[in-house]
């Protein structure tokens, strides 16, 4: 019963176009390896990725110096900053910023209240929960964060 079957199948020729695309594809994937393994090419992810960390590391050492918010008063920064903390923040300091899984941000805070003090809590982090976003979010970012939550704390505003 196979035997027909078989013999019908024999004269057909596989497709040119498929072919083609066979082997384009087969090309490409060696291509594609050769580019991107590291030891063929010499590229890698990791090289790209350090030289980025170091970048914005070496700007949020520089930023940490700084003393005073430079957007402190700059309305549009103050919107950034809403929208950023709303994203980043709100999950644990709440929406209000009178706390929630994280501490109120309104009242007397633990490590320091200066816009420097302030800056490195959320650029490096504090022990017990505060994760480092100074490679997440960089310096400017930062800062128009500190000063949405400065408008509120010195202003009594709701978010």
């Amino acid at each position: 019963m196979d035997t027909p079957f078989k013999d019908m199948e024999r004269h057909n020729k596989i497709p040119r176009g498929f072919l083609v695309l066979l082997f384009g594809l087969i090309a490409w994937g060696v291509c594609y390896i050769a580019a991107y393994t590291p030891g063929i090419s010499g590229w890698s992810q990791y090289k790209v990725l350090s030289v980025e960390t170091e970048k914005e590391r070496a700007k949020t050492s520089s930023a940490g110096a700084m003393t005073e918010n430079p957007y402190e008063k700059d309305p549009k920064a103050v919107e950034e900053g809403r929208v950023l903390f709303a994203e980043k923040c709100a999950g644990c300091h709440g929406k209000d910023l009178k706390g929630g899984y994280g501490p109120s941000l309104v009242g007397h805070l633990k490590y320091g209240e200066t816009d420097n003090l302030k800056y490195e809590s959320i650029a490096n982090g504090r022990p017990g929960g505060m994760p480092a976003f100074g490679t997440e979010l960089g310096r400017d970012r930062i800062w128009r964060v500190l000063a949405y939550v400065d408008s509120v704390r010195e202003y009594g505003k709701r978010p």
